[in-house]
């Protein structure tokens, strides 16, 4: 990490080489994302409604208890440690602490949401599935932002200096060498 919060991020190849497979990674899974949302569902709330309380007219069954809490047990951890990675590269990026917050914060809350409204529609009742809607935007978006910024910060050279100064928590004396 020392690479990173010392600004020699520009000169550590393999360093780079991570963030950008990683960041492809993501990329990839931000586009499988949004296919299984869209085999499901649109971004009509009625079509939400249809997939969590069930459509007789296309033979769609309600979700059930089991089957919600089957995918939030394994969309939590997944979820939760892909924003971990994520929003851990922001620490590390030259823009202000309060920025900083925002770009830590939006994509957990929006992630929680996203999971969160599925079990709202269905047992909250159908007024919900705009949240639904809502919630999938918002984490994609969060996504692609922490995406594009994590390539922004290892492709374009920074001097260490741009980083003292504009980070207000940034501890500059603790990396230094003894």
């Amino acid at each position: 990490m020392r690479f990173v919060i010392t600004g020699e991020w520009d000169r550590n190849r393999l360093l780079q080489v991570i963030v950008v497979l990683y960041a492809l990674y993501v990329a990839l899974l931000w586009v499988t994302n949004a296919m299984l949302y869209f085999q499901k569902m649109t971004l009509a709330p009625s079509s939400v409604v249809a997939y969590y309380l069930g459509d007789e007219a296309n033979y769609l069954p309600a979700r059930s208890l089991q089957g919600l809490t089957e995918v939030s047990h394994f969309h939590l951890f997944a979820v939760g440690m892909l924003l971990l990675v994520l929003t851990h590269l922001m620490l590390f990026i030259p823009v202000r602490s309060s920025l900083k917050a925002w770009l830590i914060a939006v994509p957990f809350l929006s992630g929680l949401l996203d999971e969160g409204a599925g079990w709202l529609v269905r047992f909250g009742g159908p007024e919900f599935a705009i949240v639904k809607v809502a919630g999938f935007l918002m984490l994609q978006t969060s996504l692609a932002v922490l995406v594009i910024i994590s390539l922004w910060s290892v492709l374009t050279p920074h001097q260490a200096e741009n980083y003292v100064g504009l980070d207000d928590d940034f501890p500059e004396d603790e990396f230094e060498d003894d």
